[in-house]
């Protein structure tokens, strides 16, 4: 899956004096349906996560709190993303390893995927993962 096809998506809005509303519908704002939902937090400064692929999992990443950069990876080129806006997420396709990192004190990374969890689906070592990668 070329890595042009990973896109900032804007997501739905809602302002009001009392605090702002996003929603998330699969199927209309995002181009799957939900499966599983996780989230990040807490995660130590200097610390990085993902350091991975999948074969066929659809993402959208959003930064519901805080900041931080995802570096997504084709296999032949690499793209950063700076996510810091809760109405806004990050559309990650099958066959792109990502990296995310810097992120900010009290950052919330949530995160909406298309399968249930299923370790067969990774790629853990990035070797395997660029092997796989060019025969696309």
């Amino acid at each position: 899956m070329p890595l042009n096809e990973c896109q900032i998506i804007k997501l739905p809005k809602i302002s009001d004096p009392r605090g702002n509303l996003t929603f998330i519908e699969g199927g209309a704002h995002i181009p799957f349906e939900i499966k599983r939902v996780y989230y990040l937090y807490d995660v130590p400064g200097g610390a990085e996560r993902g350091a991975h692929g999948h074969r066929e999992l659809r993402q959208l990443i959003v930064a519901v709190s805080g900041s931080f950069d995802v570096i997504l990876n084709d296999g032949k080129k690499k793209k950063n993303f700076h996510l810091n806006n809760p109405s806004e997420g990050l559309l990650v396709c099958p066959m792109i390893w990502r990296d995310i990192t810097n992120f900010s004190s009290g950052s919330v990374c949530f995160v909406l995927a298309s399968k249930e969890y299923d370790e067969e689906d990774y790629y853990r070592d990035y070797a395997s993962f660029l092997i796989d990668a060019v025969k696309q």
